[in-house]
């Protein structure tokens, strides 16, 4: 009998397990390879500097570094693009140039209104012969002699059928050129019109197809562009993946289209007034500044209104006058605000509120039909819709606000503060800071009145201690000719009779200093060149103000301002 093997020890059953470790090398990231030798350059030039200001400047170009596995790959599609265009003897980026002779540049719409719905399955219009151009969104190879390109312009998709035994010339470059387009080029195709015997309407190729423009990055047409700051950072691939993106901007395009025939058709004149100006007006709202070179660094600010300069406009005989701008408000950013936001604003002389209250009313049901296709419109997320044709409701601000606040002061002015700071205080609203008269009339109208503004609803009667531009409806100067359009809770229009009265209305800007002084920075400094050309004689006049990025998101039914905007501000990426 063979001896039986001896049981391992305790200890040397634990040598055995330590020597057959395998030591595991912890991976290192591209990225903390990258940050990690940018860091070390940062703090040898910059010696001292912070630890997170040094890590935000070695990360900043990140995005664009060789090291990131996604510049890589983009590099590698890149240069394998580039050496097929050298092998095959075509330049990617060639002049534009007419059609080929016989074969005239057709709309992808036209082939299918015109030919596409008169043809039977199979057919085919051989002496029909066009040239189709777009974007590739879609490639399907058959065979080696058979592939299919579906191009977009425009929004409207054609099918391309590049068969082999339809053309002539050198096969071998048939087929490399075909294989080498990608979906995403920008390409030219001339040849016949038919219809596959599957019924899809398409143009039959009978020669090479043009490369007018290569794609190098890819494009998730298949994969789709979801997140919202992926969207904005690369609005043109939001563009091209998303209809609905595109919507809102031609949506845009129609809002300010149809603006300018309302009031042209009115006899109002389009002008334009001064986006940097050594001074501020028209709006309480805190402002970009900047230098001016020639004029010794004086400071000059982007404009946070329009108004000033076109009630001067006014003054000097332009009795209608509008302007559609750009304001810039150095203020937050959400679902409703934009520091770079659009508006239009008129001012009519020989009008008042009830003539703008008509001309809203008009405007917007107008546009609705116009562009929604009715007055009724879907709020996004919501069950809830708005109706645009009847007539808005209308609401008495200081009398509604009365009811919700019982012990709301009988005079509202300069001394309501202490009565104001504590009603907010006992009903638990919070306000932010400098706490002044206008700020916390305008918190508790937002908390009590303007989110049960859904449907097109007109306030009016404003205290007039919010209104400095204002006139007031009556000699006891309580209460402002002054109306809001809110819609969906919404402030879409601002509209007032414009105080005309030198004397008062430098004593309303005075009034203001004291809320600058109190903190309240947003509160914009006396301007007393516009008070002087008040005393020139200003016509009873209506000024009227709308914010065009909140009425083309209500019509394009969409929940954020960004979508209204081509390029929408985004913050810094670092990384």
């Amino acid at each position: 009998m063979s001896r039986p093997k001896a049981k391992p020890t305790a200890t040397a059953a634990k040598k055995k397990s330590t020597t057959s470790k395998v030591t595991k090398t912890k991976k290192v990231s591209p990225y903390n390879m990258y940050i990690k030798s940018e860091l070390a350059k940062v703090k040898e030039k910059n010696p001292g500097i912070a630890h997170k200001d040094a890590f935000k400047l070695a990360a900043q170009n990140w995005a664009t570094a060789p090291q990131n596995p996604k510049v890589a790959a983009n590099l590698a599609i890149k240069e394998q693009r580039e050496h097929e265009f050298k092998a095959l003897g075509i330049s990617p980026y060639p002049r534009y140039t007419e059609p080929p002779a016989g074969h005239p540049l057709v709309s992808h719409i036209t082939v299918h209104s015109r030919w596409g719905q008169a043809m039977d399955n199979g057919a085919k219009l051989t002496n029909v012969q066009l040239t189709v151009q777009g974007r590739v969104v879609s490639k399907r190879e058959a065979s080696k002699k058979l592939f299919f390109f579906d191009i977009e312009q425009d929004k409207q998709t054609v099918q391309v059928v590049m068969s082999q035994a339809r053309y002539t010339g050198d096969t071998a470059q048939f087929r490399k050129l075909n294989r080498a387009l990608m979906v995403g080029d920008i390409v030219r195709v001339s040849g016949f019109v038919g219809k596959t015997n599957t019924g899809e309407t398409s143009v039959f190729a009978t020669m090479l197809p043009e490369l007018l423009a290569p794609c190098l990055r890819p494009i998730p047409l298949r994969s789709g562009l979801v997140d919202s700051e992926k969207r904005f950072r690369n609005r043109h691939l939001d563009l091209l993946v998303n209809p609905q993106a595109k919507h809102a901007l031609q949506t845009r395009s129609r809002v300010l289209r149809h603006i300018r025939q309302f009031l042209d058709t009115r006899q109002f004149t389009e002008v334009e007034t001064p986006i940097l100006s050594p001074s501020v007006g028209g709006a309480s709202a805190r402002p970009f500044a900047t230098q001016s070179v020639a004029f010794d660094k004086t400071a000059l600010y982007m404009r946070v209104a329009p108004e000033l300069y076109l009630k001067q406009l006014v003054i000097g005989g332009f009795d209608r006058v509008y302007e559609i701008g750009k304001q810039f408000r150095n203020e937050g950013i959400d679902a409703d605000h934009n520091p770079e936001f659009t508006t239009c604003e008129f001012y009519m002389a020989y009008a008042g509120l009830e003539d703008l209250m008509q001309m809203t009313e008009d405007l917007l049901r107008e546009m609705a039909r116009d562009i929604a296709g009715s007055t009724v419109l879907s709020l996004p997320d919501s069950t809830t819709s708005i109706d645009l044709g009847p007539p808005f409701s209308r609401i008495d601000v200081t009398q509604r606000l009365r009811e919700h606040v019982p012990e709301l002061p009988a005079i509202l002015d300069e001394g309501s503060l202490p009565a104001l700071q504590k009603i907010l205080a006992k009903r638990q609203i919070p306000a932010v800071q400098p706490h002044t008269v206008p700020r916390l009339l305008d918190r508790l109208i937002g908390h009590y009145i303007e989110p049960g503004c859904v449907q097109p609803t007109f306030l009016y009667g404003h205290p007039a201690i919010m209104s400095p531009l204002a006139k007031c409806t009556s000699e006891e100067q309580s209460a402002a000719a002054r109306f809001e359009l809110f819609v969906n809770g919404k402030e879409l229009v601002n509209a007032y009779e414009e105080l005309n009265d030198p004397n008062l209305q430098r004593e309303k800007f005075r009034a203001q200093a004291v809320e600058r002084d109190q903190g309240d920075l947003e509160v914009p400094l006396p301007d007393s060149a516009f008070c002087d050309a008040l005393e020139t004689g200003l016509p009873p006049t209506a000024g009227w103000g709308m914010g065009v990025d909140r009425v083309v998101a209500l019509l394009a039914q969409v929940a954020h301002l960004r979508e209204t905007i081509a390029f929408p501000i985004m913050r810094p990426h670092h990384g």
